[in-house]
């Protein structure tokens, strides 16, 4: 039985995520700041073990306690977990842009490092970027810290390989409850410039996931997959 851990797992495509690594037989750890992540774990017990640690990653204490409950090694990490905080450049405030750094770059490089030492041979990781690091208006640090993931994936692919791979997918605009946040006339016309004409759906990412940590991805490392209906550069 392999193990794998997944950060941002309460709800959207990380809930998504958990559910279809709980149907291929992974054990799991799913890891939320969010009260909901005990909600989103029941169910999938049912399937296989279910640890669920609601932490914030960016606090001390918090990557120890992942650390701790993976114990003898883990097999798949999906950095998954990241916020928002938008604004135009001229409006974005430093708090938002600390917090946005803080948990989407900070805490994927921090948990990552501290679980290297604990991934058995043939260990994949699987990082959540974004379309928008190809650029987004109004989401500079947002923007930012997805092209930061990016880079580092590419980076560890190098450092980790032939033991680990280390991948990075790039959604564009999926049906979370992020998205359905959005105004409807824009999202409206988000949804026009995509070719496929809908929304991803959270299962789509997570079956990309499920891919590229199993061993029918065995020669994929290093890469950016964006899912986006299309819609990649413009």
């Amino acid at each position: 039985m392999t193990t794998a851990v997944v950060t941002g797992a309460a709800r959207g495509i990380g809930r998504a995520i958990a559910e279809r690594l709980a149907a291929d037989d992974h054990d799991l750890i799913l890891v939320d700041l969010s009260p909901g992540l005990a909600d989103a774990a029941v169910g999938l017990e049912a399937h296989t073990s279910v640890t669920p640690i609601q932490v914030d990653l960016t606090e001390d204490g918090g990557i120890d306690a992942v650390v701790e409950a993976a114990g003898g090694g883990i097999d798949i990490l999906v950095n998954n977990a990241g916020i928002t905080r938008d604004a135009r450049l001229v409006n974005l405030t430093r708090d938002d842009f600390d917090a946005v750094l803080a948990v989407n770059l900070g805490a994927t490089y921090e948990l990552t490092r501290a679980l290297i030492p604990k991934m058995n041979d043939g260990a994949a990781i699987v990082s959540l970027a974004s379309r928008a690091y190809l650029g987004n208006f109004g989401q500079y640090n947002y923007s930012m810290t997805k092209g930061a993931v990016v880079g580092m994936t590419r980076a560890l692919s190098i450092e980790l390989a032939p033991r680990i791979r280390a991948n990075a997918i790039a959604p564009g605009l999926i049906g979370t409850e992020m998205a359905m946040g959005i105004p409807k006339e824009i999202r409206n016309r988000m949804v026009a410039a995509i070719p496929l004409d809908r929304m991803g759906e959270p299962r789509e990412v997570a079956a990309l996931v499920a891919f590229l940590a199993s061993a029918e991805s065995s020669y994929i490392t290093g890469q950016v997959i964006v899912i986006g209906g299309g819609r990649s550069f413009t």
